[in-house]
């Protein structure tokens, strides 16, 4: 019993001393947000709109609003988007304290990537931030994506072999069936595959040689079951690498007759995985010197061509350089030569006339010297009128 009694004991001087322990102080309350601050002061709900996702040519519209948290009037001075793609409308120019502003912004989704990000400049007179930024972001996408939109095929000189693959695929809800793709250029044949029927489909172009050198152009058509676009082109571009790049692949000389020896220079450049040699270098005119430099055993070349002082090509002939190659596809390499025409001579210079003989100026009258000569007297029956 004394032990119960005991345990009895200290459990009530427990209770007691934790009921006469004072309650904890709670956390002070956080103050409110200042809101009033001095001159204007502006403050957005929100600088960035996410659009979201938008088909390509759909216009997208937001309205950014503003508050004016200073005590005086806020006045917008300018709001400019980045491009033309983006327009702001009617914008609220002034705001007092207290009041709300609002920025309507409009994007034109044509023509525009697939991630899209765009910013606006609002200028206003807050002291604290004159310049501020509107960010407009999201993702454009085309109810048919081609990709690439132009197919590049490169060809090596020792292989007329290559293809690529464009990938089409349908971003809507209406299926999408495509006819059998045709090549408006013979060097060029398509093939399509479908990947997910009425979703997505890859065309296959290939080369078809015997393949020219340089560049190639074709286009793809297939016929669609939609009405816009009833047909779906694709356009085709081959880069024919040649066998020898020959530069330059025509040589100029001065005027003659040449006042001094000249000696141009022509590089040939080996594309091919095949080991290249040249020999017997040659000018179709007497006393041209020709020599060979291997700058790089089996790929590079130079080929110079010396023409002795006081050459000049006869008129009407037609001079070139000849190089012969190891290249059964290339035997000879040939470089036209020309040579500038004669400056014109000046046309003579015009005898001026002789000048005019001068007259020299008539002598001044002098008054006669000595008196008057003598008057004849008048006859006696001369009629005199009275004054």
């Amino acid at each position: 019993m004394n032990e119960h009694a005991l345990a009895g004991l200290v459990l009530a001087i427990g209770i007691a001393t934790a009921v006469a322990q004072p309650a904890p102080t709670p956390p002070p309350a956080p103050s409110a947000a200042t809101t009033n601050f001095a001159g204007p002061k502006i403050r957005f709900a929100t600088a960035m709109y996410d659009f979201g996702r938008a088909q390509s040519g759909e216009l997208v519209k937001h309205t950014y609003i503003f508050t004016n948290i200073g005590d005086e009037t806020l006045i917008l001075a300018n709001v400019q988007p980045q491009c033309g793609c983006t327009t702001a409308g009617e914008w609220t120019k002034q705001v007092e304290p207290g009041k709300t502003g609002s920025i309507p912004i409009q994007l034109n989704t044509a023509n525009q990537p697939s991630q899209v990000f765009k910013q606006v400049t609002v200028t206003c007179n807050d002291k604290s931030q004159g310049t501020l930024f509107l960010q407009l972001r999201g993702t454009v996408y085309k109810p048919l994506e081609v990709n690439p939109q132009l197919a590049v095929l490169n060809l090596s000189p020792d292989s007329e072999l290559a293809s690529t693959i464009v990938t089409i695929t349908n971003s809507t809800d209406e299926p999408l069936t495509l006819s059998e793709p045709e090549s408006n250029n013979k060097a060029f044949k398509a093939e399509l595959k479908t990947i997910a029927p009425g979703k997505g489909y890859q065309l296959v172009i290939s080369s078809v040689p015997p393949m020219p050198s340089g560049g190639v152009q074709a286009q793809v058509n297939m016929k669609t079951s939609w009405t816009n676009p009833p047909v779906l082109s694709v356009q085709v571009y081959a880069n024919v690498q040649p066998a020898m790049a020959v530069i330059p692949s025509h040589i100029t000389l001065p005027p003659g007759p040449l006042a001094n020896p000249h000696t141009p220079s022509v590089m040939i450049q080996n594309n091919s995985t095949n080991q290249l040699s040249l020999s017997d270098p040659a000018v179709n005119a007497p006393s041209v010197e020709t020599q060979i430099k291997e700058t790089q055993p089996g790929r590079s070349f130079t080929v110079l061509a010396t023409f002795p002082q006081g050459f000049e090509l006869p008129p009407g002939q037609q001079l070139e350089l000849t190089v012969k190659t190891s290249n059964p596809k290339h035997p000879v390499v040939r470089v036209p030569i020309t040579q500038m025409p004669r400056p014109a001579a000046p046309p003579p210079a015009l005898n001026p006339p002789p000048p005019a003989a001068v007259q020299p100026p008539p002598a001044p009258l002098r008054p006669a010297k000595g008196p008057p000569p003598e008057l004849p007297p008048l006859p006696p029956d001369f009629p005199l009128k009275p004054r």
